[in-house]
């Protein structure tokens, strides 16, 4: 059993990857909002819906408390009284705690839980993480005892992955890994394959569409908007259902800004889809979506996929065709080109495609350089410690 809390100006990536990994683990994950409704706006403009108000389970135990960033969140998570004393309780009771990006320094630190202790932070609140704890680390995670600890975005899946490693065992963390494909060489500088190189161009801002759907991939879909809204670039979160608030692929609730019906008449610079088995099926499925794809082929104009939507979204409409492409390894075998399926990220002139969780960031980062230019991507790669 595991509890996440969220606030206004949670860290959104970090909150999601950590909900839907741990989830991924056969973990029971409740997510509890410290604020007065369940519904909290994140940071960059990302929504997202908590399952219950942490006022409702504070008498509740739980085998880890896990904190996400991100600001003013974890000013707010510090600030939460119940939450503290819960994650008090849980010290108290040889359970584990466990804190990302600010919240080490900024909760645990301040709470008193990090004395004599080795943990890690976000690099601006390392200051502050060493006056609050024995040794403040620059890895990526450091484990002491029942507190483990992390930097930021692009650390947030190693960091989920040791700790259902803790709670459940290394092959569980093992077979989750497998799934997500996480990097294998984590905070190493970012590459990707690319061929036909063309110039992706905006007049203004890139105006960038994500469409979701019931069972879309809650990391790949966030991944995108996250790292795409830190480089300035407007984007638009679509569903493709009849509400804005649809359940993503291991139940988290995604927010989205419209319905895809109301931007089919508008042009986009981007139309980048996030997988999932089930959500990449729902928009292979949407007519609408599809001609709106179509449209951006025939004009060169950029669009991409994650995990399974290049398989069941793009293959079977023909918007594949001439292109190397790569998607889920599960899945890869529906691919007519499998010549680069097993890369990370693949630029095809216009077409941009990309593999798992585990490997998103890296295609947001990839989209920022086609779009910005290396320099720029490079410097939000560093910001989000990927």
């Amino acid at each position: 059993k595991v509890l996440i809390p969220i606030a206004h100006g949670t860290e959104p990536l970090e909150a999601l990857a950590m909900i839907t990994v741990l989830r991924r683990s056969g973990a029971y994950v409740t997510v509890a909002s410290v604020e007065n409704q369940v519904g909290v706006d994140a940071c960059h403009g990302i929504k997202m819906v908590a399952d219950t108000l942490l006022s409702d389970i504070t008498n509740s135990t739980f085998d880890l408390i896990m904190l996400p960033g991100g600001l003013p969140g974890g000013e707010t998570l510090k600030n939460c009284k119940p939450l503290e004393n819960m994650v008090k309780k849980q010290e108290t009771d040889g359970r584990l705690n466990a804190a990302i990006c600010c919240a080490p320094a900024l909760a645990l630190g301040t709470w008193g839980l990090l004395e004599g202790k080795k943990a890690t932070c976000y690099p601006v609140f390392m200051e502050k993480l060493a006056a609050t704890c024995g040794t403040a680390s620059e890895s990526r995670v450091e484990i002491d005892g029942k507190i483990v600890t992390s930097r930021g975005p692009g650390t947030t899946i190693e960091f989920s992955l040791t700790l259902i490693e803790k709670l459940c065992g290394k092959q569980t963390a093992v077979d989750v890994s497998s799934i997500l494909l996480p990097r294998p060489n984590p905070g190493e500088e970012f590459t990707f394959t690319e061929l036909n190189q063309i110039n992706w161009t905006f007049e203004d801002t890139p105006q960038i569409l994500v469409p979701i759907a019931e069972g879309s991939d809650e990391i790949e879909a966030i991944s995108v908007v996250d790292i795409l809204r830190r480089a300035k670039a407007n984007v638009v979160i679509a569903s493709v259902s009849n509400s804005l608030e649809v359940v993503g692929s291991h139940k988290a609730n995604l927010v989205a800004d419209v319905l895809l019906d109301e931007v089919l008449e508008k042009s986009f610079d981007m139309i980048m889809l996030p997988g999932g088995l089930n959500g990449a099926s729902r928009l292979s499925r949407c007519e609408k979506l599809v001609n709106m794809l179509k449209k951006q082929a025939e004009a060169n104009k950029p669009y991409g996929g994650i995990c399974a939507s290049p398989a069941y979204v793009f293959e079977p409409h023909g918007l594949l065709k001439g292109k190397k492409a790569t998607t889920h390894p599960v899945v890869s075998n529906r691919l007519s080109d499998q010549s680069h399926v097993d890369h990370r990220v693949v630029v095809d002139g216009n077409l941009i495609t990309s593999r798992a969780p585990g490997t998103a960031m890296e295609c947001a980062l990839a989209i920022v350089e086609k779009f910005y230019g290396r320099e720029k991507a490079v410097q939000l790669a560093k910001a989000t410690l990927v």
